[in-house]
């Protein structure tokens, strides 16, 4: 028998659930619409439009990978961040609604048509710099990863959105080899899961994303104990940071930056009200008078 979108959907829901997937009334439905070439009003308007043999056969391939846990952003090869759609690969962590916290700070205190620069260290897909770069059209920026699978995946991402031309992408380790003084914002989503608890992360985390980019040491801590005074010497005088971090590491983190002589250190909270992204300053130059 022939399906239709709204069996569709039901049917991929109900396989989700009974296989233990979270959220599987939103991912039935990310699934079906792109395994029938759909939207989310054709489901509603037109619930009785049928699938094409080829379309539910992608669809099933979809549900069985996805009952498997593999990520609905590796199965379709993309994911919405911020305002922007990006491609996504097992090359780079899946962009997160926790992290748009970085990009809502960014926007919030750097001006508009401003030429500032921002550099992105562990750049991944580009999620961070390329939502601010979009929304900053005079802004220009340098996202930096050790990966290159991850380079070729923000390359691609940068071309996509237009943004090529303003973005440089450069393979190395941290800020290593970058000029002191260099940025009015450095970002960063660093790995910061302590490697014992690598184990326990859901499967969708644990077997599919890049440890590489989770993974930050017994404590968690190890990439921010190399990352607060690099970014410190990288930024101008008054230059700014904002680095993502795990809810239970506000007091370390902050102190870390504090002790590298940061100044107005503080954290901010996501939109599920846990401690998220660390901001602060580089002390400004004192002005003769």
């Amino acid at each position: 028998m022939t399906l239709n979108l709204v069996q569709a959907w039901k049917g991929a829901r109900a396989r989700l659930e009974e296989a233990g997937v979270p959220g599987p009334v939103i991912d039935a439905r990310l699934l079906v619409e792109a395994a029938a070439e759909a939207t989310r009003v054709d489901i509603v308007t037109d619930p009785y439009r049928e699938l094409t043999p080829a379309q539910e056969a992608r669809l099933e391939e979809f549900v069985t990978r996805r009952t498997r846990r593999e990520p609905v952003s590796h199965i379709l090869g993309r994911k919405g961040f911020w305002k922007i759609m990006l491609r996504v690969t097992p090359d780079v962590l899946t962009p997160r609604p926790d992290t748009e916290t970085v990009v809502e700070y960014v926007l919030r205190d750097f001006p508009e048509h401003a030429p500032w620069t921002v550099l992105d260290l562990g750049v991944g897909s580009g999620a961070i710099l390329l939502a601010i770069l979009a929304e900053r059209p005079a802004a220009r920026g340098l996202g930096v990863d050790i990966s290159e699978e991850a380079l070729a995946v923000a390359r691609d991402n940068a071309a996509s959105l237009g943004l090529a031309n303003r973005v440089a992408l450069l393979r190395a380790d941290w800020s290593a080899g970058l000029e002191a003084s260099s940025f009015d914002l450095v970002v960063s989503n660093p790995p910061y899961i302590a490697s014992e608890v690598i184990g326990t992360l859901d499967p969708e985390v644990r077997d599919h994303e890049p440890r590489l980019a989770l993974e930050g040491g017994a404590d968690g801590l190890d990439h921010y104990r190399l990352l607060a005074p690099e970014i410190l010497r990288v930024l101008k005088p008054g230059g700014r940071f904002a680095v993502e971090i795990g809810y239970d590491q506000k007091t370390q983190v902050e102190a870390l930056f504090r002790d590298a002589g940061a100044v107005f250190v503080e954290t901010i909270r996501d939109l599920g009200d846990r401690d998220r992204v660390v901001v602060g300053e580089k002390r400004a130059l004192e002005r003769a008078d």
